[in-house]
């Protein structure tokens, strides 16, 4: 039998969201370009999840905006990615010890450095501190024409999806907000919530494209309308099981084929983010496989890339 597993440390046309319409870049036939989303505001460029990095982000035109949500002890929820608030932060412990106050008092930007031509490493926020964001801040400073993508990366989920519901309801954002997470338990936790509009299942969606790689299985697609989210590429390790031991093998997958778009769409239309597109190269191939979004880490260059791009594209 073979297993796919996946590392988990390691990485693989005009849309409507509820009454938000997002802005296609301007071309000579409405030829399909992928939306260019922000991972974190643009986690290269600035201080991921913080006002500074959105507000950039913005400037730069990107399509939608990709989030990641954490809460406080006091039940707010806030913009913060790694486990540990040292990761970013001249903090320590967890988002979830600490209260939104003493929060406040940490610096997002300590540990982001810039590396000059020359080698030199900077830290440049050191100087100029940049506050944690909470949900309910980010709203404040985000139009409502530009969709967000929240990913969830607390657990237990309930409650955090509980405090992610208020925050949403009390800012009638229900429609901007499209609801992402690694862990199926938060499928589960926006269940009672009917106005929540969630990705499918990444376990279902890692399911299909091992199917579609190994097997040419086409297992039943998506609902039509659904949102999928998957890596561009992505370091995938194949383990072989036999009565003697097993044996593994590594390799750089691209799991967005031709046959996978196909099996995505097969149902209807789907809509599709590929994870981790950050060169031209692949921003043209994803174009080119008719990807509806693409999550860039640094939206300066990818915005005006796409601006440039020629038409119409030269698909191999």
């Amino acid at each position: 039998m073979i297993n796919v597993q996946y590392a988990t440390a390691l990485l693989l046309t005009t849309l409507l969201l509820g009454g938000c319409t997002t802005q296609r870049a301007p071309g000579s036939s409405g030829e399909h370009l992928p939306l260019i989303v922000a991972h974190r505001g643009g986690t290269a460029d600035f201080p991921e999840n913080t006002l500074l990095a959105v507000e950039n982000a913005l400037r730069n035109h990107i399509d939608m905006l990709w989030l990641t949500v954490q809460m406080s002890r006091d039940e707010v929820p806030v913009l913060y990615r790694p486990a540990d608030l040292s990761a970013n932060t001249q903090g320590a412990g967890t988002v979830a010890e600490k209260t939104w106050a003493q929060l406040q008092q940490l610096n997002a930007g300590w540990q982001f450095k810039q590396t000059a031509a020359d080698g030199r490493v900077t830290y440049p926020y050191r100087t100029q501190a940049v506050s944690l964001p909470s949900l309910q801040q980010a709203l404040a400073v985000i139009p409502a024409t530009t969709p967000i993508i929240l990913d969830m990366k607390a657990l237990p989920a309930a409650p955090q999806a509980h405090a992610v519901a208020r925050v949403l309801e009390q800012n009638h954002a229900w429609d901007r907000v499209l609801i992402y997470s690694t862990d199926a338990s938060y499928q589960q936790a926006f269940a009672q919530y009917p106005q929540a509009r969630l990705f499918e299942s990444r376990d279902l969606t890692r399911e299909r494209l091992a199917n579609i790689a190994l097997a040419h299985n086409c297992t039943p697609a998506p609902q039509p309308g659904s949102w999928v989210a998957f890596e561009y590429q992505r370091k995938v390790e194949l383990v072989e099981t036999f009565t003697l031991g097993e044996a593994r093998s590594s390799v750089t997958a691209r799991l967005w084929t031709p046959q996978a778009i196909g099996c995505f769409q097969s149902r209807g239309k789907s809509n599709i983010l590929a994870i981790a597109v950050n060169s031209e190269e692949d921003y043209r191939a994803a174009a080119c496989l008719k990807v509806d979004a693409v999550l860039v880490d640094s939206p300066r260059p990818m915005a005006a890339m796409k601006q440039r791009l020629e038409r119409p594209l030269q698909c191999r």
